[in-house]
């Protein structure tokens, strides 16, 4: 049974980053939530705590002190950025890590960004507090950031939060390969644009289909141990969009096809 400690950062006195009428402590908790629910729904093999359900004060020791007596297998730290940039960037320690601490961070950072088109920040080390004092492999997800307009927009609407959210537990459930439960099964539709060996010349066709007015985010997919780059210009829970969503593309000269993901 896999022990995942879900952490939603801030609470309480403490607000976080604050901007466009939003607080970062509401916004983690929002994403920790749905992100629990997730798993809880459609996996199993697992266990989680949270660090708060509510919001409460809690200090960061106080956080890491309780998924070390739990004996937590993973520590997932989940935060809103803020300064003036935009996009998705996550965390694992800058020093000594267990040894598959990259791998497990490198699955659900690629995951969350296969569901969002945020711009990917990279993936990165730092000395958070939460990262060095776990006994366990952990990281921290930073999801846009709360002063940027365009970023805000997104994570004022509760759809863009479930996206955030199914990024993270479908990541977790990779990383830690839980099984889904029966009939918790569904799938979306996802229009693809363009599968490239090079994220150069996927950049380059969002390029493209950005002065079409399409809006459109790279997702990363590997097969054989070939890593490929796809430009994905829409997701839908009705093929008949996603069909529509293709006719669009190939009207203005784009080649798209359909690809469907199961959740």
């Amino acid at each position: 049974m896999t022990r995942i400690y879900i952490d939603a950062g801030h609470g309480g006195n403490d607000s976080g980053a604050v901007g466009n009428g939003l607080m970062e402590k509401d916004l983690t908790l929002d994403i920790a939530l749905k992100t629990r629910d997730i798993l809880n729904n459609e996996y199993e093999g697992h266990e989680i705590m949270m660090s708060r359900t509510t919001d409460v004060t809690k200090s960061l020791s106080a956080r890491t002190n309780e998924a070390n007596n739990w004996g937590a297998d993973y520590f997932l730290s989940i935060h809103v950025n803020a300064g003036g940039g935009t996009g998705f960037e996550s965390f694992i320690y800058n020093g000594s890590t267990l040894p598959d601490t990259p791998s497990l961070r490198n699955i659900l950072h690629d995951t969350i960004m296969i569901h969002v088109d945020w711009f990917d920040r990279g993936k990165k080390s730092a000395n958070f507090h939460v990262l060095r004092e776990s006994n366990t492999s952990a990281s921290l997800t930073e999801n846009g950031f709360i002063d940027n307009a365009a970023d805000a927009e997104k994570l004022k609407s509760d759809d863009y939060l479930n996206r955030i959210a199914r990024g993270h537990a479908e990541g977790l459930a990779e990383a830690f390969h839980l099984d889904r439960k029966d009939g918790g099964n569904g799938v979306y539709y996802r229009v693809i644009a363009g599968s490239f060996t090079s994220r150069r010349n996927a950049e380059n066709l969002l390029d493209s289909l950005s002065e079409y007015g399409y809006d459109g985010f790279i997702g990363i997919f590997t097969h054989n141990d070939q890593t490929f780059y796809r430009v994905i210009v829409g997701s839908f829970q009705t093929r008949e969009n996603a069909k529509n969503r293709v006719d669009e593309l190939k009207a203005d000269g784009f080649d798209a096809f359909i690809a469907v993901y199961e959740y």
